[in-house]
């Protein structure tokens, strides 16, 4: 399989959580619509510190982030952001590293997206062609 890129909006949550609440206009919620690669192999996603600082994210914890060539390294893990991707939206939190914006598995999960090889896109899961659908078991 190919390099899979695809664009997502990513907001800031509290901004969207503040203009729900009257509190910011909606004019300032703060968001970007970025090239991100598909990361298929990795559980979270990634983001730059420098798009973390357009978005007005924090920083607000560490974890233990364990790379391709097996080493192991604390992290910081970002605020929840709200990621839209091909009319599918869900929040998470990303790790905090690099300079690319790395979409993982959580974000596929919750968006039920899935990688097409043969056109090296992502697809909505075809089971559920309305929307993604969370199994509760």
């Amino acid at each position: 399989m190919g390099e899979v890129r695809t664009q997502v909006k990513l907001t800031n949550a509290a901004d969207l959580a503040n203009s729900s609440a009257g509190i910011i206009n909606e004019n300032q919620i703060r968001s970007l619509v970025i090239d991100a690669m598909v990361d298929t192999g990795a559980v979270r996603s990634v983001i730059p510190m420098s798009i973390l600082e357009k978005l007005g994210v924090n920083i607000y914890t560490e974890k233990t982030a364990e790379f391709a060539n097996g080493s192991k390294e604390k992290v910081g893990v970002c605020e929840p952001i709200y990621f839209e991707i091909e009319n599918r939206d869900t929040f998470d939190e990303a790790f905090v590293l690099g300079d690319e914006v790395l979409i993982g598995q959580t974000v596929l999960e919750k968006l039920d997206l899935l990688v097409d090889c043969n056109t090296q896109t992502l697809v909505g899961n075809p089971k559920h062609p309305e929307g993604p659908v969370s199994k509760i078991k």
